[in-house]
């Protein structure tokens, strides 16, 4: 630990900080249909766009009808993405002659990526065409995001409307997201990122010549735009196996600090566009606090644990903390930060190899995951996620001074805490059942490079990160077999739709509901004690839900005092 490395961390949270509001106000005119400085030139494109499509924007629909285009929308983005990747072998832009792609591995790419979860069972620059990772990918990274977003706003509506029927229209919140939220914003990142030196170019792979005389293969292609929105969006998908761990994605400290900061930006911000919406900014901050108060513990336990390195090594005597995994021209607080925004905000890229953090090191980027990617989490996902706990923090607020729930002047009852719960639930289901069926078939047994505990938390951690739609992975598993890629696509999917159309029944529920004003009795939700509730129930439900399994693995690791890979032979 340096006086150095706690300057970043700090730095890393002002300048999210600083962001969130006014890319909140921006994003608050966006959503409430006024002008923006953008509308002048975005505004003809948009009604064009409405024309072609046959859409009445001024037309909202029913929590219903929200959830059944949102549904209908990924299913054919799904199998347009499974089309693209079977086929790319005889489509153009394929300077490489990358062969089709395999039909678990495509059923696995497209749920992955149509779920905003990006986990990649393929080396991208091997795999991958120009087209596919330029139609295919990038282009689902924005329409994922952009989904997610969407579906936070739909739920901010049931808050701020009274006696309504309606949460919005999906077709224009998708449309207006990506046509003045992401687009603008990834068009100027791109062109800083190639300032970085990420190359952006059609062209096939380079012949270079080493000192040694050996010939070397130098992949490139349109990286800058993918590497763009995957961070924006939260996506994680890189365009080379190795993500943003690679140089051509990652050349510079100052594209990795970017790269960290923009993860979070716009997630922070949707705190702010829901204070905004519902007439109270406190109430945004008061859960940007709370999410900051999670993200802060997480990445301290991360920087300690890497910092004091292995027992194993240090019994050794090569002090110095554990630098094994990581990214050496950032070192372990750059990798540290990385590892808990990108699990914190359901983002799998990574700088550093998960499988060789410390247990408790590597325990942290679990827990971020497990708690349901709530912790700023992806873009729009992470609002939705914790509006779910505060609708269950407010049921037991309300308990506590007897009388019936209420948040922001909606009375919280039986179906709202049914459908939070239904929501919270699915995820320990996705990631516990998935990884129980894993330990005792014998497809799953042969994935994890380790055995004994080690082996445990990759097979835990792939599930966990698929049902949590981040992406991530520890990096010691085999995914690439018929078993993983079935049963990992269908964490994923489940993970992300099983969340989302409970959200949105309860904004359809909340939005119908007349406004109950404030009384001496209202328990108080924008100050300290709210925070505190909100952070002591996210734990308490984590605990109930995720920890007795989380402890099998790293914990049990990190009491047998060394590195996973120290269990390779059962222990």
């Amino acid at each position: 630990m340096t006086i150095n490395g706690w300057i970043q961390i700090a730095l890393f949270c002002a300048v999210v900080l600083a962001l969130a509001r006014p890319l909140g106000g921006y994003m608050t005119r966006v959503f409430t249909g006024e002008r923006t400085f953008l509308s002048p030139v975005l505004a003809p494109v948009e009604r064009g766009l409405y024309r072609v499509a046959g859409i009445d924007a001024r037309q909202e629909q029913h929590w219903l009808t929200y959830a059944l285009a949102m549904l209908a929308f990924h299913v054919l983005g799904f199998l347009a993405l499974y089309a693209l990747l079977r086929f790319q072998a005889v489509l153009p832009f394929n300077p490489d002659g990358q062969s089709a792609v395999a039909p678990d591995l495509a059923f696995n790419t497209a749920a992955s990526f149509v779920t905003n979860t990006n986990w990649q069972n393929y080396g991208g620059e091997t795999t991958m065409s120009y087209l596919t990772q330029m139609l295919g990918l990038t282009h689902q990274n924005f329409l994922s995001a952009a989904t997610g977003i969407a579906l936070a706003v739909a739920l901010v509506r049931g808050f701020s409307r009274a006696s309504a029927a309606t949460v919005g229209s999906f077709w224009v919140d998708l449309t207006r997201t990506t046509l003045y939220v992401l687009l603008p914003i990834c068009v100027v990142y791109t062109l800083f990122l190639v300032s970085q030196g990420i190359p952006q170019t059609l062209g096939g792979a380079v012949e270079a010549t080493t000192l040694e005389g050996a010939k070397q293969t130098i992949a490139v292609g349109p990286v800058a735009s993918q590497v763009a929105i995957k961070m924006l969006g939260t996506n994680g998908g890189g365009f080379f196996n190795v993500n943003a761990a690679h140089p051509f994605e990652n050349p510079t400290a100052l594209s990795n600090f970017i790269q960290i900061v923009s993860i979070f930006a716009i997630g922070a911000a949707l705190t702010n566009v829901f204070g905004r919406m519902v007439g109270d900014e406190r109430q945004g901050w008061a859960i940007l606090a709370a999410m900051a108060v999670l993200f802060l513990a997480g990445v301290t336990v991360v920087y300690l644990a890497e910092s004091a390195g292995s027992p194993v090594l240090n019994g050794l005597g090569l002090t110095g903390g554990n630098m094994e995994g990581k990214e050496v021209r950032f070192g372990i607080v750059a990798s540290a930060l990385f590892a808990a925004v990108t699990t914190a905000a359901s983002c799998g890229a990574v700088n550093a190899m998960h499988d060789s953090f410390t247990a408790l090191g590597g325990m942290i980027p679990l827990i971020n995951m497990e708690l349901g990617e709530i912790i700023v989490g992806g873009v729009g996902a992470g609002l939705y996620g914790i509006l779910v706990f505060v609708i269950v923090t407010i049921f037991v607020a309300g308990l506590m001074v007897g009388r019936t729930p209420e948040y922001l002047g909606k009375k919280i009852e039986a179906k709202e805490v049914k459908m939070a719960m239904l929501a919270i639930l699915c995820l320990p289901l996705m990631m516990l059942g998935f990884t129980a069926l894993a330990s005792v078939v014998a497809a799953g047994l042969a994935g994890p490079a380790n055995a004994g505990p080690h082996g445990f938390s990759e097979i835990l951690y792939a599930f966990t990160s698929a049902a949590a739609n981040n992406g991530s992975a520890f990096g010691g598993l085999t995914g690439n077999t018929l078993f993983y890629n079935t049963t990992l696509g269908l964490g994923m999917l489940f993970g992300r739709f099983f969340v989302i159309v409970p959200a949105l029944a309860i904004a359809g529920s909340l939005a119908a509901k007349k406004t109950v004003p404030a009384s001496a009795g209202t328990f108080p939700t924008h100050g300290g004690l709210f925070v505190g509730l909100l952070v002591g129930v996210i734990l308490i439900v984590g605990g109930l839900t995720f920890f007795p399994a989380l402890a099998l693995g790293p914990i049990v690791e990190h009491l047998a005092g060394g590195l996973g890979q120290t269990f390779a032979a059962g222990g």
